[in-house]
């Protein structure tokens, strides 16, 4: 088997030369003594039959390239043959490999009309050459041959358009699967960016301030520094502890059941307020009748303040922020003002834009609406409108 299989390898990469030695073959035994079944004693070899075969078979050598030419000229050899009486019986082989060749090559209707047309030229050539009728046994086996080596050969070229088909699809399959992991691989890139920009932004912001006002208060008023040197450490041990529950979520591959990301709340909203009122000055209202919210919801309104409130403490420092969450029966909306210099906005800089880009895509992917702009009469607006029905809510 091994050895088949190089054979075929080397057919396939020199196939010219494999065709070559398939013509040289069939012409060799082409010379040996042998008639068709039935019909008239081989004569004795001849200059005539030799160059015959020689034709036919040399043709062979093309008969990939130019499979109609090759099924043509080995076709006339072999009627040749027959009409001058030199029936070679070998020379029918090469006629044969011709038939197959063409409907290994050519569309099937091409290859039975072809395939017909030689053979019928060739039984008319072989009933009038051997003066036998149409139903005599050399007649048969002729037509018989051609008609199993076009069905041959048509079989084969079902079965590599059958391949080919398969390789197509797996090819095309593998390479949607290769998109639809990339497509993966960058929205969970994009949703680690987020949750890690909103965990450690909000908390160094608070540090930050904090961290500002217990060193203006230090010498004056050293109980009110603790004070804010308790924020910071607050601070950053509640940065801490979101980190180490975003990583452990990153590491349990393995859970099902695992949460996917940390899950804050509106609940928590008076703890958010404390850590931004020591160093500037909050104050929040809620209006509405407060009630659960899809967890979705309840995660990016959440988001959305701690990064406004975070970006009122980088850009408006000092200045007094208002935060408004408003419930009603479709939605509940969250707004978060500051009163900085007029016509503030965030300044340029490294980051710059990414908060307000990654609360438009959490309010957006809730189906929710977001704007954010300076504000005609001084400061800074962010405004989410987030649907949550009632009824939903409360199922």
């Amino acid at each position: 088997m091994d050895g088949l299989e190089r054979l075929r390898r080397a057919g396939r990469a020199h196939p010219t030369v494999a065709d070559a030695l398939l013509g040289a073959a069939v012409f060799v035994m082409s010379l040996l003594p042998a008639s068709p079944p039935g019909g008239p004693a081989p004569r004795p070899l001849t200059v005539g039959s030799v160059v015959l075969a020689a034709v036919g078979c040399g043709a062979l050598a093309l008969r990939r390239r130019r499979p109609l030419p090759v099924l043509g000229v080995v076709s006339v050899v072999a009627a040749a043959s027959l009409i001058t009486l030199r029936p070679r019986g070998f020379l029918v082989l090469a006629v044969g490999v011709a038939a197959y060749t063409v409907a290994t090559r050519t569309q099937r209707r091409t290859a039975v009309a072809v395939g017909a047309a030689s053979a019928l030229a060739l039984g008319v050539c072989a009933v009038v050459a051997l003066g036998v009728g149409w139903l005599d046994p050399a007649i048969v086996v002729l037509l018989l041959w051609f008609g199993l080596a076009v069905a041959a050969g048509t079989a084969v070229r079902t079965r590599r358009d059958y391949i080919a088909v398969l390789e197509d699809r797996a090819q095309r399959a593998e390479q949607s699967r290769e998109q639809e992991a990339r497509r993966r691989v960058a929205e969970e890139r994009l949703r680690i960016a987020r949750e890690l920009h909103d965990v450690v932004a909000h908390h160094i912001a608070v540090i930050n301030v904090q961290a500002g006002v217990a060193g203006h208060l230090m010498r004056e008023r050293p109980a009110a520094a603790e004070d804010a040197l308790g924020h910071v450490r607050a601070a950053a041990r509640t940065a801490l502890e979101e980190l180490a529950t975003l990583l452990g979520v990153l590491r349990r591959d393995e859970e099902p059941d695992a949460p996917t990301e940390p899950a804050p709340s509106l609940s928590r909203l008076d703890g958010l307020v404390e850590a931004f009122a020591a160093g500037q000055p909050v104050r929040w209202t809620m209006s509405g009748q407060p009630r659960a919210l899809p967890s979705a919801v309840d995660v990016a309104a959440y988001r959305i303040l701690q990064e406004s409130l975070t970006n009122a403490c980088r850009h408006a420092t000092g200045a007094p922020v208002t935060v408004r969450l408003t419930y009603d029966d479709a939605a509940v909306t969250v707004e978060v003002r500051d009163d900085g210099r007029a016509g503030s906005s965030p300044p340029a800089g490294p980051g710059a834009g990414l908060g307000l880009l990654g609360m438009r895509e959490r309010a957006e992917s809730v189906g929710g609406t977001f704007s954010a702009g300076p504000r005609p009469a001084g400061g800074f607006r962010v405004r989410a409108v987030l649907p949550a029905p009632a009824r939903e809510a409360a199922e």
